[in-house]
């Protein structure tokens, strides 16, 4: 240990010259391949570099691009939506207004329908009662014409029809 304290001239002669001879040889034979190798791993290392900022930038650029398109998308959607909300508006309008229009039309052929049957009740009563008037003036005739029968052929002829009446209903 006392010797690496203490150098001696010959050792570190001989250190200077084996670290001299082998700085040379290196520097002859070893440092433009490693300084090469190192450089062109430099080289490497920026064309990586530059590539994933060039990536980088092209992802923001399609990214924007999706974004863009996809609000163009969202819009005409939108646009769809309203369309198709009007269209539908506007056929349930039209759907309402055929169906009170067919409301309207079945009405009015109800109302015919029962403006006919009464008039068709109409002349049957006529028709009755006139049956009704006949017979009873016959009976009269046939008889006579004193008051009580009278008045008796009148409640027969009103009770027939009546008894008529709830027959027909």
């Amino acid at each position: 240990m006392d010797r690496l304290l203490n150098p001696e001239l010959g050792l570190i002669l001989w250190t200077v010259l084996t670290f001299a001879g082998l700085a040379f040889v290196l520097a002859r034979f070893a440092w433009k391949p490693i300084l090469a190798a190192l450089d062109a791993r430099e080289e490497g290392i920026r064309r990586n570099v530059r590539s994933a900022e060039d990536s980088r930038k092209a992802a923001e650029d399609l990214r924007r691009e999706y974004d863009a398109r996809l609000a163009g998308v969202e819009a005409k959607i939108r646009d769809l939506l309203s369309e198709a909300e009007a269209h539908a508006r506007s056929l349930k309008d039209d759907l309402v207004r055929a169906a009170h229009a067919e409301n309207e039309k079945l009405l009015e052929e109800t109302r015919k329908k029962l403006a006919e049957e009464e008039r068709r009740l109409a002349r049957s009563l006529r028709a009755e009662m006139a049956q009704l008037s006949l017979r009873a003036t016959e009976k009269m005739l046939r008889r006579g014409l004193d008051k009580p029968f009278q008045d008796r052929l009148v409640q027969e002829a009103l009770g027939d029809f009546e008894k008529w009446t709830a027959d027909k209903t």
